[in-house]
């Protein structure tokens, strides 16, 4: 996540990295997001991003955007599963960040997008959590204004889901 709307001390990465020093690990989160970014423009970027010395982990959160786009699940499947073999080839550990889509597409698309995240992270057995925004999405208190992106109440509980996730992987 960018951290659309919201100030550089706010960012997930930066939450995620305090969370994290302050529980005595030695980190240092990147943040590789584009605010509106689709999984075609990380797949773009990803060779950059894995360019980074020392990464351990890589959290995978796009796909959001291709759903709001209309972007056709298959595609976005696609580009997920070459980031994640372009990952995995590096020996870079991987936490794959489901989301879920609202029926406006229709059930059909729903059900594509809804099972590409399952899909893959069962194909490389990721750590996985299946609705990044579970407990903040549709929740006026912890999203901007806009509905659609967390506030800084909202990215600390995303932050908490992936902490947990980092943690179980380190551990």
């Amino acid at each position: 996540m960018a951290g659309y709307g919201l100030s550089k001390e706010y960012h997930l990465s930066s939450i995620l990295e305090n969370n994290l020093i302050n529980k005595g690990y030695k980190v240092k989160v990147v943040n590789a997001g584009v605010s509106g970014d689709t999984s075609a423009g990380g797949l773009n970027r990803i060779s950059w991003t894995l360019s980074e010395k020392d990464t351990d982990f890589l959290i995978l959160g796009l796909g959001a955007n291709d759903m709001l786009r209309g972007i056709q699940p298959k595609e976005t499947k696609n580009n997920l599963d070459k980031i994640i073999k372009l990952t995995l080839n590096k020996n870079i550990k991987i936490i794959l960040a489901g989301m879920i889509a609202p029926n406006s597409y229709g059930q059909n698309y729903k059900k594509k997008f809804d099972e590409l995240y399952k899909s893959l992270s069962d194909k490389y057995n990721l750590s996985f959590i299946p609705f990044l925004l579970e407990g903040v999405a549709l929740n006026p208190d912890l999203n901007l204004e806009d509905g659609m992106h967390p506030n800084q109440e909202g990215v600390k509980i995303i932050s908490n889901t992936i902490e947990e996730k980092i943690i179980a992987l380190l551990n």
